[in-house]
């Protein structure tokens, strides 16, 4: 059974740093492509930033660009996400999702193709 487990979620003021992590389990993660999505209040889910298998290719929402580091270690099966320079329009939370189809990647993310998430965790950027 597939389990994606984040943690590293918290309270931050505008201008701080949080590292989320996922642990993964259930599948073989290096064969997967991995991402990032959020649902802030009130919101529609949104896409964040994703990472082919071998963790070479990144993208990413313009809105994190250059703030928002997505990375993965295959041997340990975890996936991160480093947020600096955090905005009060960061405050969400935060979903790993795993691509349903091993080997696959496309730059432009389909929410179809990452169907499986784990339960989550919360930024909260306020000051």
């Amino acid at each position: 059974e597939v389990h994606l487990v984040e943690s590293g979620g918290g309270l931050v003021q505008p201008g701080g740093s949080l590292r989320l992590s996922c642990q993964a389990s259930g599948f073989v993660f290096g064969n997967h492509a991995m991402g990032w999505v959020r649902r802030a209040p009130g919101q529609e889910v949104e896409w964040v930033s994703h990472i082919n298998s071998a963790g070479k290719r990144m993208y990413y929402q313009d809105s994190v660009k250059g703030r928002f580091t997505i990375s993965r270690d295959n041997a340990k099966n975890m996936l991160y996400l480093q947020l600096n320079n955090l905005e009060t329009e960061d405050t969400a939370m935060y979903y790993c999702a795993k691509c349903e189809r091993p080997y696959y990647f496309d730059r432009t993310w389909f929410p179809g193709d990452y169907k499986t998430w784990g339960q989550g965790t919360q930024v909260t950027v306020s000051s």
